[in-house]
């Protein structure tokens, strides 16, 4: 991979959903990938973006430990090169209330969403900044502008993403790296699932297409833009958040997810 000519694409929770469609453009736009999860599917994904004629590093790490995080960072620096694109995306989500659920599994969240996403930023960015070259895509949420009611958590963590995504952003105003928030809605991916949330409405209704949302983002991200929310009902709902009582908000957000509010 050192000797290929083409830029370098780094992008995490790879494996699945939304970021395997961010690896899928920046393969079919010719970048060389180092893609990463924490399960054996990155393997098989590796093999299917290999198609577009590109190089592909797939890293199994664990991004909620710093030793998962330095795994990745070495596999990167393995290349010789400094990524032109982080795709900072791995997420995990979990339902029920706060206190019924096991401290293990909470902190499991705060460290994939928040800890480990900074610490591979703060070494990526760092490198970016020295190139004065890079693009960064932090994957936060609509879920950021609400209090989630039994999502409680997991709402927190993409708070403090995109509330952080747009600090960073500032602070390197005066080079050439840019930061771009993508704040999706609920999509259909593997969250609902892994969260243990099949059981609620926005577990159950129809939701956007992961496709559709890594190409908004994507595009975003090329564009320099600061943050981009994929689909117009989510921009619509992102937009009433801001103006609309938190209270209000969690009991919406209750509606939603509380355990059992799904139709079957």
């Amino acid at each position: 991979m050192a000797s290929s000519l083409r830029p370098l694409a780094v992008v995490t929770g790879a494996s699945t959903g939304i970021g395997r469609e961010l690896a899928g453009i920046a393969a079919e736009r010719g970048y060389d990938l180092v893609i990463a999860a924490d399960e054996p599917l990155i393997d098989d994904t590796a093999i299917s973006l290999r198609g577009f004629g590109v190089d592909v590093l797939p890293v199994q790490a664990d991004l909620a430990t710093t030793g998962g995080v330095d795994d990745l960072c070495a596999r990167i620096q393995s290349t010789g090169r400094t990524p032109q694109l982080l795709l900072a995306n791995a997420g995990v989500g979990l339902g029920h209330a706060f206190l019924d659920q096991d401290p293990a599994d909470w902190s499991r969240v705060i460290d994939t969403n928040i800890t480990g996403t900074l610490f591979l930023i703060h070494k990526v960015g760092r490198e970016m900044r020295t190139a004065d070259t890079g693009r960064i895509l932090i994957t936060g949420s609509i879920a950021g502008f609400m209090p989630g009611s039994f999502q409680a958590v997991y709402n927190g963590t993409k708070a403090f993403l995109n509330s952080f995504s747009f600090a960073l952003r500032n602070e390197l105003k005066d080079t050439a790296v840019t930061v771009t928030c993508l704040m999706p809605g609920p999509t259909d991916t593997e969250f609902f699932a892994r969260g243990d949330l099949l059981d609620t409405k926005v577990g159950q209704d129809d939701k956007d297409d992961p496709a559709d949302v890594a190409a908004a983002g994507f595009e975003a991200m090329m564009n320099g833009e600061g943050d981009v929310v994929a689909g117009w009902k989510n921009k619509l709902q992102s937009a009433a958040a801001n103006v609309l009582p938190s209270g209000f908000l969690a009991e919406q957000h209750r509606k939603m997810a509380e355990p059992g509010s799904g139709t079957h």
